[in-house]
């Protein structure tokens, strides 16, 4: 579904149905974009677990809010950069080597 599949700015929610944990994150990685992504679940270590398996910048576990050290950018189509925190600052700097004998 197109809703499933393209970056889509809200407020919106879409719910999908899936047989098991792994289609979920299939669904979930079977895009060109990953800006955010959210997971809910009762147990916070697994939720963390799925989190890391999903391919987007940014991924909220139960409603959690972003702290504002927390770098905020996204994955694939969405974008290499970062903002906030130390990544966002990193890409402000001038980065020069000299090299002497």
């Amino acid at each position: 579904m197109t809703i499933a599949r393209e970056e889509i700015f809200g407020p919106v929610l879409s719910i999908l149905k899936y047989e098991s944990e792994d289609e979920a994150i299939e669904i979930a990685n079977d895009t060109e974009y990953g800006l955010a992504g959210y997971v809910q679940s009762g147990d916070e270590d697994h939720a963390k677990q799925v989190a890391r398996r999903i391919r987007a910048g940014q991924i909220s576990i139960n409603g959690g809010a972003r702290g504002p050290a927390a770098p905020f950018g996204g994955f694939k189509t969405s974008g290499n950069g970062r903002e906030h925190g130390m990544s966002g600052l990193i890409e402000c700097l001038e980065t020069k080597a000299i090299i002497g004998n």
